[in-house]
């Protein structure tokens, strides 16, 4: 007997494979996702489905398919694919869908991210309660098993790689920007199947664009480095081969490659802060006074930015589901994170790491300047990053880092924020599944942000 709460999380569906979950899970999840949508969304008649490069998505995503056949739904299978490529589809064909990705965990990790027609978010207030709950009551013989599907009811095969190429070389064109080298690290995840479609000459004409390709091979074991971006460690043979073979910028793709890390000329991380800045004056420029959302540990410079080029900036809660959420009630026209998670208003509202990617080579390629000196341009504040502390009774310590800075504006959007006269700021954030403060700090200087930091974490710490 599984038991799905070890696996279906706030916002999507994770776990060790097969010890947390396997195909017969993946069974009763797809009659569980299926009878969802006959209940609440009866007009959907399809469900999408792809699956990332990991030796268990195939047979899982297979499983899945034969639950959403079992409740008289149809599916279309798209195979391999990003979780961007996914959202395409779920889009542009106007039916739900389902990406078997772990993102950037390890290798013995898989996971489900569900959405809606249209690309809208599934979480445990939109749908993932009811979905675990009918899929654990056929697990636990609450409810039938899904009934075998005769060899007649097959999935549709549809190859979606082309069109969503097509498609994003539609919203950002690149054709007459100058000439660019790219060193891309797919770090063995999905960039390696969508980087050569999209930016290269693989299914479409050639961009003046030349790609130094570094571990595409799709393997999910991830044999030269895990598929995390966000942590350092992951960017160091990426930023040598920058500058090893003298290229314009660097790109880093997550393993399910809904993530886009930028390095400059210099192998120098470009914050994601300067990126979602730099993605919104260009937006703007499109669509004046539109609203861009941004969450708050991002750096003061976004909201700033995006005030300055005639637009109305709006702060959300870190997380996706909190950056839809108010992207679809404003309407706004793109949104960023702190993680490198890009949002789009001509994307669905979903996440594309390889758009964001796309507007930062029609931007550096649309001017002379080097990489560092346009992304200098959006970078104004020195920040800590985030750091984890292991904390116990995170509120308390919480409380005795707000009782020490009484003179400081106290925010409570999303844990707590202090802001100073200088310009300073913190937040200190609670993790909700692990006994851990996560700390960020940003200040017009770096000596200001390292006595701020140091201070706060030996109060936290103490």
């Amino acid at each position: 007997m599984s038991d799905l709460s070890q696996i279906v999380k706030a916002y999507d569906i994770r776990g060790v494979v097969p010890d947390q979950w396997d195909k017969r899970a993946a069974e009763a999840l797809g009659a569980g996702f299926a009878q969802f949508l006959r209940s609440s969304h009866p007009d959907s008649a399809s469900v999408v489905i792809a699956h990332d490069m990991r030796a268990s998505s195939p047979g899982l995503a297979a499983a899945f398919a034969r639950g959403v056949l079992s409740e008289g739904l149809d599916v279309v299978e798209a195979g391999l694919g990003s979780t961007d490529m996914l959202y395409f589809a779920a889009g542009s064909m106007g039916m739900p869908g389902a990406m078997f990705t772990a993102s950037h965990n390890p290798a013995q990790y898989n996971g489900i991210k569900l959405c809606l027609a249209g690309a809208k978010p599934i979480g445990q207030d939109s749908g993932l309660r009811e979905i675990q709950a009918n899929a654990q009551a056929i697990l636990d013989g609450a409810a039938p098993a899904p009934t075998p599907v005769t060899s007649d009811v097959r999935p549709e095969q549809r190859d979606v790689l082309i069109d969503y190429a097509r498609y994003l070389r539609e919203l950002v064109d690149l054709r007459g920007i100058r000439p660019l080298k790219i060193v891309v690290d797919a770090g063995n995840g999905m960039g390696g199947y969508t980087v050569p479609a999209v930016l290269g000459d693989q299914l479409l004409d050639s961009l003046p664009l030349t790609i130094v390709p570094l571990y595409f091979e799709l393997d999910g074991s991830f044999p030269n480095h895990e598929a995390n971006p966000l942590e350092p460690k992951n960017l160091i043979d990426l930023q040598h081969a920058v500058v090893q073979h003298g290229a314009d910028l660097g790109l880093a793709f997550d393993g399910d490659a809904d993530r886009c890390f930028v390095i400059d000329e210099r192998g120098e991380p470009v914050s994601p802060s300067a990126i979602t800045a730099l993605v919104a004056a260009r937006e703007l420029a499109k669509h004046p006074g539109d609203t861009v959302i941004h969450n708050l540990i991002t750096s003061s410079a976004v909201p700033e930015i995006i005030a300055e080029n005639g637009g109305t900036p709006v702060r959300s809660r870190v997380g996706h589901s909190f950056i839809k959420a108010e992207m679809a009630r404003t309407n706004a026209v793109f949104g960023g994170e702190h993680s490198a998670h890009y949002y789009f208003r001509e994307f669905w509202f979903a996440d594309t790491g390889m758009l964001a990617a796309m507007h930062v080579l029609a931007a550096l390629g649309g001017q002379p300047e080097p990489l560092s000196q346009l992304g200098g341009e959006f970078e104004r504040y020195v920040a800590s990053g985030e750091i984890n502390s292991t904390v116990q009774d995170q509120k308390a310590k919480q409380q005795e880092v707000r009782a020490a800075y009484p003179d400081a504006v106290v925010d409570e959007l999303d844990g707590l924020t202090l802001t100073f006269p200088d310009g300073a700021w913190l937040n200190l954030r609670a993790s909700n599944t692990e006994p851990l403060l996560r700390l960020n700090v940003e200040a017009p200087t770096a000596t200001r942000m390292a006595e701020l930091r140091d201070a706060v974490l030996g109060l936290i710490r103490r």
